[in-house]
């Protein structure tokens, strides 16, 4: 199978004031990814509320995530369920409209605590949609499924043959590493914390998925140019700066709440979050504007 080489983005759904879903930002936000160097994009996941989405809703964004993709970009589909059979049904229509592949974290409830269970749980959603890589969405801080990774690995080979690899969001660069090495590179590890991009460098990344590439998707991926010229100091530098606009956000409730409003303050309303999100009000999109003038964000961030 191919392996993603660059950053995929993981997008913020577009809603209205009242919550609706509202695609029409969708073909903008598209071009301005990939005019700043995303790959893809990793849609209907943890930074686009996938789990409090309906069925419908995340078929629609799929199609208009399909419509909207430019030449050479990559739409994966997050499929993750706590209804398998509802996973089954978007992973067959994520095939049957063409997407590059599909995704599924562990559902939070109810919550895995085997191994035995993960790998039915991916099996039964992979062989909705044979043709497409399929990738698990290692996320234990949502999910509580706090399972090692490289006995994944271990049972997956040979079982699921459209098993692509691991979007691997934990703290853990020792782990991540003995995946990567399973097997010579077997499988497709995709590094999912933008706050370590350059230390998963040195241990052979080539692939990522990140959420606040939204917004400062031109430094992260500028980390990576700078580290395959061998430019180390830049590429510290912007790692730096990437890990200072993530200080700012967890003042804010993370990547999804304050991540999302920071897409207004650099012109590209994308609405608020869901109930039972809490979302920001004006006086905090106020203050979290000074930190990131503070820190020179505005010169740096994402451009249209």
């Amino acid at each position: 199978m191919e392996k993603i080489k660059g950053l995929i983005d993981a997008p913020f759904t577009p809603m209205l004031a009242n919550g609706d879903v509202n695609p029409a930002p969708i073909p903008a936000y598209a071009a301005m990814l990939a005019k700043n160097g995303l790959k893809g994009v990793f849609i209907n996941g943890s930074s686009g509320e996938g789990y409090m989405l309906t069925p419908e809703e995340r078929i629609l964004l799929a199609e208009k995530w399909m419509e909207a993709a430019p030449a050479g970009f990559k739409v994966i589909v997050h499929v993750g369920s706590c209804c398998l059979r509802e996973s089954v049904r978007l992973a067959e229509h994520a095939a049957r409209i063409g997407a590059w592949g599909i995704g599924a974290m562990a559902p939070p409830f109810p919550k895995i605590g085997r191994i035995e269970e993960l790998v039915a749980y991916c099996e039964t959603i992979a062989a909705a949609a044979p043709e497409l890589p399929f990738y698990y969405y290692h996320i234990p801080a949502f999910n509580g499924a706090f399972l090692p990774m490289t006995e994944l690995l271990k049972a997956v080979d040979g079982r699921i043959p459209n098993f692509a690899g691991i979007k691997y969001t934990f703290e853990s660069l020792y782990e991540y590493n003995q995946c990567r090495l399973y097997k010579n590179g077997k499988y497709d590890m995709l590094h999912g914390q933008d706050e370590t991009i350059l230390p998963s460098l040195t241990q052979g990344t080539e692939g990522g998925i990140g959420g606040t590439t939204n917004y400062n998707g031109r430094e992260l991926t500028g980390i990576i140019e700078a580290w395959q010229r061998g430019d180390l100091e830049t590429a510290r530098e912007k790692q730096n700066f990437a890990q200072a606009v993530i200080n700012v956000i967890c003042n804010y409730r993370g990547n999804i709440v304050g991540g999302k409003r920071i897409m207004k303050l650099i012109g590209f309303d994308l609405g608020p979050n869901r109930i039972p999100f809490r979302n920001m009000t004006d006086d905090e999109e106020a203050a979290m504007k000074r930190e990131l003038e503070a820190i020179h964000f505005f010169e740096r961030c994402n451009k249209f």
